[in-house]
């Protein structure tokens, strides 16, 4: 059996992909955008202005039509970017109108690189479409590829959060999700070798409420955030 995300399901969301996302986060009062930049500039965050402006290798696994390349350079001006997907058609999309990346098709069995060939992988949202039994073969993948002291960031939805999880069972391009509380996530990374895991919670306010986020770094303990994301080393 495959061990990919179904590659058909996501060629026929393929063209309408940011609506339908547009569409299933209506009550945050956000763009699919926001939550892209979001990701990018946590990362860039983390690492610091001298990391960040180095001109490292970036991948972003589950890239679909490649939104997050332009956040991704912004956050990461130097880099060379890829992103991988085992949807055909929206990797040809992406390919097609991100100019600015390389983009190449997922095997059900592997990722199409060689060992150690990234500083960074992001991975948004993307294991709660993978099978759970196959989902530490994905996160040894990421482990392959990236170059040791390479950083991996997986971000997931929150099981804890009602108006998330209320947000994933109305969005098509869900419908085969299965969401993963952070202890599954931690524990899928720590079972893939990785080294000095951590984890926060974030998103906490939507856009009407947004007066308060300048609160959320400080909140990432608190497990009641829209999302999470577990950072850790290779």
């Amino acid at each position: 059996m495959t061990k990919s995300p179904n590659k058909s399901e996501f060629d026929q969301y393929a063209n309408s992909y940011t609506d339908l996302i547009r569409n299933s986060i209506r009550a945050s009062g956000e763009e699919p955008s926001f939550f892209s930049a979001q990701k990018a500039r946590y990362m860039a965050s983390w690492l610091g202005p001298r990391v960040s402006s180095l001109p490292l290798d970036v991948l972003d696994f589950g890239c679909g039509i490649g939104n997050s390349i332009p956040h991704l350079r912004d956050a990461f001006p130097a880099a060379r970017l890829h992103g991988t997907d085992p949807s055909g058609e929206s990797i040809r999309l992406a390919s097609d109108t991100r100019p600015d990346a390389m983009f190449m098709i997922n095997t059900d069995e592997a990722m199409p690189y060689p060992d150690s060939n990234f500083d960074l992988v992001q991975v948004a949202c993307v294991f709660h479409h993978i099978l759970p039994r196959d989902r530490l073969h994905w996160m040894r993948e990421i482990h392959r590829v990236l170059r040791p002291g390479g950083h991996a960031f997986i971000f997931e939805h929150n099981v804890l959060n009602p108006l998330t999880v209320n947000s994933v069972k109305k969005s098509p391009v869900d419908v085969d999700a299965i969401l993963l509380p952070k202890h599954e996530l931690f524990d899928l990374v720590r079972s893939a070798a990785f080294k000095h895991i951590g984890a926060r919670y974030i998103v906490f306010f939507p856009r009407m409420l947004s007066l308060f986020r300048p609160l959320e770094p400080f909140m990432g303990w608190i497990p009641f955030g829209a999302q999470y994301v577990v950072h850790a080393t290779a």
